[in-house]
């Protein structure tokens, strides 16, 4: 993925957060020279990869299948003096463009659209092997739950939710003509190393090609103290 895609990425999502009355923590709005000057008191943003996630799935195609999103709090299994048990995520995604297919082996999350388009969330089941099963899927969403075909497509408008428990596939997209959606994710503990289990084999994080600088550095790049 292009350095100059994540940088045209951010500042659309910089541009969307504002323009449906969401406040970015103020860590998000840090340069690269801001960062070098960041001391060891900041390491919760450092060991939790908080901030700034930009991602093609190493697919090389972003308009079609990638996310942009923003840790804004989280905790840490593996690290005892982090003992929040929760997170926080905002997201972009623009028409058709998809979250691939997968599912988290822990964690529950909460997928909220918080303003936009609609957006497409389609689920199934997965097998004890992590394979994709055919069965009936129970849909939470909103308070209400109910039983659907595998494969059901979901429509979620802004103020809507769906509740997405460990082992259910999931994968999700701004749909066509309703431009895109800012996505809410409220969650038990993230940690995207370890935690999600893709359809089809992908990497979570992209392969950067350096065609210019950076806006903002990403989650995974931040200088330690």
């Amino acid at each position: 993925m292009k350095r100059s895609e994540i940088n045209r990425a951010i500042k659309q999502m910089e541009s969307m957060a504002a323009k449906h009355g969401f406040a970015l923590p103020p860590f998000c709005a840090w340069t690269p020279e801001e960062w070098g000057s960041k001391g060891k008191e900041y390491d919760e943003i450092r060991d939790n990869m908080l901030g700034w996630d930009v991602t093609d799935y190493g697919l090389d195609d972003f308009a079609k299948a990638g996310l942009t999103l923003v840790t804004i709090r989280n905790g840490n299994y593996k690290n005892p003096k982090y003992d929040k048990t929760y997170a926080e995520k905002l997201i972009l995604s623009n028409e058709n463009q998809v979250c691939t297919m997968h599912f988290h082996f822990s964690k529950m999350e909460d997928i909220i659209n918080r303003g936009g388009g609609t957006l497409v969330i389609e689920l199934h089941n997965s097998t004890a092997e992590g394979e994709m099963d055919s069965s009936d899927v129970t849909v939470n969403s909103d308070g209400r739950t109910y039983v659907a075909p595998a494969g059901v497509k979901v429509r979620l408008r802004p103020g809507e939710s769906i509740t997405l428990r460990p082992g259910l596939y999931h994968a999700f997209w701004a749909e066509e003509g309703g431009g895109p959606v800012l996505i809410g994710e409220v969650s038990q503990t993230n940690d995207d190393n370890t935690d999600n289990r893709f359809y089809e084999e992908m990497r979570r994080f992209s392969n950067i090609e350096e065609d210019e600088e950076p806006y903002r550095l990403l989650c995974n790049e931040y200088p330690r103290q």
